[in-house]
């Protein structure tokens, strides 16, 4: 048997393949097993980046049948082409994947196919494609195999008519209607996608409003917006069985509270109520990691399980299931394993919902610091007057920022406009460095932009914005 690996990553997605680059880098020997035959993982083959394949070409349609006359730009006829869409949202996610191998190579990461097993603290059984098993030897493991689709008790997913993300992100055509359940994130991305394409969408949620969780300014904005662009809401709704037929799927749902069943009809179906860890059938138990009711795996403040020797990022720890987050937690743990001091500011981790408009979110809401009786100031701008959004027609939304009242530290930025995701990365750096409001207010910044946006807010905390 070759030389001990000093580290061996379990999962080859934006936590396991960053934090297998980052632990070369620092000298260590790294392999990285990956099941899927593509790096990347879930975010990368079958949700963030085709998602946001198709959400932009969907833009464009939306943008060339319903907003080009206004801009003066006159087309006869705009015609869908649904397959070369998807074609090059594959080109694209394939491009990606091979450049995620590129740099293994680069930084002589070795890339091992194959479902991976933990048998000990300090091996890793990897079946191949297959079928053949070999004995991996290492002085640590990372766990980074992520989350799968959560699934919804009497609806099967067939991947056809009742479709989880991934299905949604492969249909062979443009369904004439569409039930969404779960108004998370995922939902809304997919339900804009197919709404923009033609299809009649309707959101069906459990609790009370979209975007559980999101501030309530932006939850509320997004809610106008979504409707104003056709999606239809059913809230406090849960459904509780379905049924396929060759003319569709009809669900029976009810109030979540009680009340009279009611039966609801569209070509597909798209459960989105969320997702699980996958920490099952990798031998977690057999070795003694812990893991909760839900089959998070518990970490110590270094990422370490209950095993020592064994760590674990990532979706399947829990907390934000984002792919910036694992990716932080990959270089932190690749860094402390060389005896460096990795960290994760977990307190300023950047939520985006990448409908049109964006919405982002960082820190603190106002239900949190009012909840936690926080004395704040809060500091408002519509991207109606700002003048980028207003010569770029994309005007839908604010900034708001959230400081404290005796210190004037930002606690919390929220966002819903054009752009809303990159206009955030300010507010992370000003977090981050425990910047201030008028830290903000005190910059300067290029005339004319959106980000001019995130400045007048912050004078506003003041009640010294310009332009409002």
């Amino acid at each position: 048997m070759s030389e001990p690996y000093d580290v061996i990553i379990v999962g080859g997605g934006p936590g396991g393949y960053v934090g297998a680059i980052r632990a070369a880098q620092l000298g260590l020997k790294v392999a990285c097993v990956e099941k899927r035959g593509n790096l990347g993982g879930t975010c990368l083959n079958v949700g963030c980046i085709p998602s946001k394949a198709l959400l932009q070409s969907s833009h464009h349609f939306q943008s060339a049948s319903k907003e080009f006359p206004s801009h003066g730009i006159k087309i006869k006829e705009v015609s869908l082409d649904l397959k070369t869409m998807m074609s090059r949202k594959d080109k694209v996610v394939d491009d990606l994947t091979k450049g995620i191998e590129f740099l293994f190579k680069k930084n002589n990461v070795d890339y091992i196919i194959g479902a991976g097993k933990i048998a000990a603290a300090d091996t890793v059984e990897v079946t191949s494609l297959e079928g053949k098993t070999e004995v991996f030897k290492t002085k640590n493991i990372v766990v980074a195999t992520g989350s799968d689709v959560a699934p919804l008790p009497g609806v099967k997913i067939d991947e056809n008519q009742i479709v989880s993300s991934t299905g949604a992100l492969a249909l062979g055509k443009v369904p004439k209607s569409m039930i969404v359940v779960g108004g998370g994130v995922i939902g809304l991305e997919l339900g804009s996608i197919w709404r923009r394409l033609g299809s009649e969408v309707t959101v069906i949620e459990f609790l009370d409003n979209i975007l559980s969780g999101m501030d309530g300014d932006v939850v509320g904005q997004m809610s106008r917006i979504m409707k104003k662009q056709g999606l239809k809401f059913k809230l406090k709704t849960k459904v509780t069985s379905a049924k396929v037929s060759k003319t569709g799927v009809t669900l029976n749902v009810e109030p979540h509270d009680g009340g009279p069943t009611e039966s609801l009809k569209a070509d597909v179906v798209l459960v989105a109520i969320g997702r699980r860890p996958y920490s099952y059938g990798l031998g977690l138990e057999k070795i003694g990691v812990t893991t909760d009711k839900r089959g998070f795996i518990t970490v110590d403040h270094n990422l370490q399980t209950s095993v020592s020797g064994v760590y674990a990022i990532g979706d399947v720890i829990g907390g934000p299931m984002l792919a910036h987050k694992a990716e932080e937690e990959g270089v932190a743990v690749a860094e402390r394993l060389a005896g460096q001091s990795g960290h994760v500011n977990y307190d300023i981790i950047p939520g985006i919902v990448y409908t049109w408009p964006e919405a982002a979110s960082l820190g603190k809401t106002e239900e949190d610091l009012n909840e936690k009786g926080i004395d704040y100031k809060a500091g408002k701008f519509p991207f109606t007057a700002n003048s980028r959004a207003r010569a770029n027609a994309d005007s839908d939304g604010f900034v708001k920022i959230l400081a404290d009242a005796k210190t004037d530290k930002v606690l919390g930025v929220h966002i819903v406009g054009p752009a809303a995701g990159d206009l955030i990365a300010e507010a992370v750096s000003v977090m981050e460095f425990g910047g201030s409001a008028e830290d903000i207010a005190r910059t300067c910044h290029a005339h004319p932009c959106l980000s001019e946006a995130v400045k007048e807010a912050a004078l506003a905390l003041d009640g010294r914005a310009i332009h409002i």
